[in-house]
């Protein structure tokens, strides 16, 4: 019967009594790190079997040692923690398994606090993490905010052409408040090259840009547009804004405004339901709806 080597059963045992934070396992080296009170700690593995039977037997081992589930990762938990109903005294528990899919409970979890993102960024350092945990207000404020937000920033040329990545790597940004006027000016200034930068600002923060600075942003996306989601998103951004600029106008309100306030991705929906076309072939199904859009966009220009 698979079991644990008596060797790492025992070192695990040891490192199990002290005060632990996190633990994250490396399957390519075999070793298992813990993140303690002290600092680090570092243990090799020995797998006597395969190395996949062995990493799940670890696991269900630490699954078992800290939430007596010893059958690994309850699914139940996972659910749990992204529906917010886990409490926050819980969720530092589910650092401690080596588990990816905890880690990524945890951060989701709206009763994150600063100091667990800390631990929970030490066991699994990802992007999709840093955008999770950034959204929660008590991170975005706290020691993990600026380090998050560094992050994110270092690894946003990176994304190159996934803009889906970009534009919620943008909006976690915008979103959490972290950014300095100078680093916000810079992702705008990346726009000029990669329109999808621009699709975050039209979502979160229209009104902070200039008349013009919104409506060419829209012109520029829908002229040339790369993915259905650039697409979709940007005309949500478009009838919001317009939506709440004819509520603040005049009673005359001009035509085009009324149109562009009537805009929304229901009017792509019926052709993305056929097609998973990108590039310049999306960009031709969509001619009909854009162009009438980037008419109106261009009167207000005038």
């Amino acid at each position: 019967m698979d079991e644990l080597s008596s060797e790492d059963l025992f070192r695990l045992n040891v490192l199990l009594a002290e005060n632990l934070k996190a633990i994250r396992i490396d399957e390519t080296a075999q070793a298992l790190h813990a993140l303690t009170s002290q600092g680090e700690a570092s243990m090799p593995l020995h797998p006597n079997c395969r190395p996949d039977t062995y990493f799940r037997l670890l696991r269900e081992h630490l699954s078992g040692h800290v939430l007596g589930s010893p059958g690994g990762y309850p699914v139940y938990l996972s659910r749990w923690t992204r529906h917010g109903q886990l409490a926050s005294d819980d969720l530092g528990q589910l650092l401690l398994i080596g588990e990816p899919e905890a880690v990524t409970a945890v951060a989701y979890s709206p009763a994150l606090t600063d100091e667990l993102a800390g631990y929970a960024w030490w066991a699994m350092p990802t992007i999709e993490n840093a955008r999770l945990m950034l959204a929660r207000e008590a991170v975005a404020k706290g020691r993990m905010g600026a380090v998050l937000t560094d992050f994110l920033l270092e690894h946003l040329p990176f994304l190159q052409q996934d803009h889906l990545a970009i534009m919620d790597t943008v909006t976690a940004l915008l979103q959490a408040g972290t950014l300095s006027q100078a680093q916000r000016e810079a992702i705008w200034r990346r726009g000029k090259q990669q329109n999808s930068y621009y699709v975050a600002f039209l979502e979160r923060c229209p009104n902070e840009l200039l008349g013009m600075d919104f409506v060419e942003a829209c012109i520029d996306i829908l002229g040339r547009p790369e993915t259905q989601e650039v697409v979709s998103r940007t005309l949500d951004a478009i009838g919001r804004h317009f939506t709440a600029t004819v509520g603040a106008a005049p009673e005359e309100t001009p035509a085009s405004l009324n149109r562009l306030a009537r805009v929304s991705a229901a009017l792509t929906d019926p052709i993305f339901a056929r097609s998973s076309a990108i590039g310049s072939l999306m960009r031709r199904k969509i001619d009909p709806v854009t162009t009438s859009i980037l008419a109106d966009l261009e009167l207000l220009k005038k």
